[in-house]
């Protein structure tokens, strides 16, 4: 049986928040346009949390550690 690869999980997210952000706005107008776009958005946090994450494997339980703190001010 093949091992699960946490990195390659958290890059594969990591991916797919990018392509969020490149993905292409269809021909649509209206509110269809205004669900669209939210909808990318929390695709985009969705995915970007996840591949912002420290994940690690414990006891065959995969535990993703996400700061979710603001960032500290200067």
């Amino acid at each position: 049986m093949a091992t699960f690869d946490v990195e390659a999980m958290i890059a594969r997210f990591q991916e797919r928040a990018k392509a969020v952000k490149q993905r292409p706005l269809p021909p649509v107008a209206g509110a269809e346009r205004t669900q669209f776009i939210n909808q990318a958005k929390m695709d985009f946090q969705d995915f970007a949390i996840v591949g912002d994450s420290v994940a690690t494997l414990e006891d065959g339980i995969l535990v993703l550690r996400i700061d979710l703190r603001p960032p500290a001010t200067a």
